[in-house]
């Protein structure tokens, strides 16, 4: 067992979360259980999640998504009620790492994205709410047909590839989630390709008249990663059982 408050501490000062403006709260946002003995981590905090952490029995549980964000109504709706019900009857806590996570250099997103796809991070890249959140990765140039099996291989699903970028890619930007406003800052950095999760409908475009490619590769594929490597490193550290809850998203 381990205390809940020392936990969340723990993330809330390796993630910097006073650092970053962000569109909710980052940090315990349902206090539950003050003892862990299994934390479940996962995407998004929606009833499918939460309901998979009750299953194996979590007493802490931690999303990049969480539950309240500025864009939500106020007032509970029934789809709030339901998942707050959900943890407030198992005295479950849920805490939630949105930008911070996004941007940490060694257990975010976007770093082991770079990482995973044999890139080297170099210069912040990928402003949300005024601060970048994502890298430059740069290699030896890379096929872009290899490349994409890398990130097929790397997040668990066949990314769609739009725009016109050169052969072979030996520079990157990489912002997960929601990140295709960015082409127009790989574009002016000159890079050959622009990983992130979510396509938009002016991006191919922008893409294709840039001389760069697009790699979308999903929101929710793109940002498994770092909360599941949170989860496996508060297992070592703190001595407790950590279960990734996978609810598969296609967008």
């Amino acid at each position: 067992m381990a205390s809940r408050e020392e936990i969340v501490s723990h993330c809330d000062e390796l993630l910097a979360i006073s650092d970053f403006e962000d569109y909710g709260p980052n940090g315990l946002q349902v206090p539950g259980a003050s003892e862990v003995s299994t934390v479940a981590t996962g995407v998004s905090a929606n009833l499918a999640t939460l309901r998979g952490a009750m299953d194996v029995g979590a007493q802490l549980v931690l999303t990049h998504h969480g539950l309240f964000w500025e864009f939500l109504p106020r007032a509970l709706t029934p789809q709030m009620t339901e998942r707050l019900r959900t943890l407030l009857e198992a005295d479950a806590s849920l805490a939630a790492y949105h930008l911070p996570l996004d941007a940490h250099p060694e257990v975010g997103n976007n770093a082991l994205l770079c990482e995973g796809l044999g890139f080297e991070r170099s210069e912040p890249f990928g402003e949300a709410k005024g601060a970048p959140i994502g890298f430059v990765g740069r290699a030896e140039p890379v096929p872009i047909g290899k490349l994409t099996s890398r990130v097929t291989d790397l997040v668990g699903r066949e990314p769609l590839l739009q725009g016109a970028g050169p052969d072979a890619v030996g520079s990157i930007g990489v912002v997960s989630g929601a990140g295709a406003d960015a082409v127009h800052e790989a574009v002016a950095l000159g890079l050959d390709a622009l990983l992130t999760g979510e396509p938009a409908e002016h991006a191919m475009a922008d893409a294709t008249e840039g001389g760069l490619h697009l790699i979308a590769a999903g929101h929710y594929a793109t940002e498994t990663l770092g909360i599941r490597r949170l989860g496996e490193l508060l297992a070592e550290r703190f001595g407790v059982e950590h279960r990734f809850v996978d609810v598969p998203n296609p967008v």
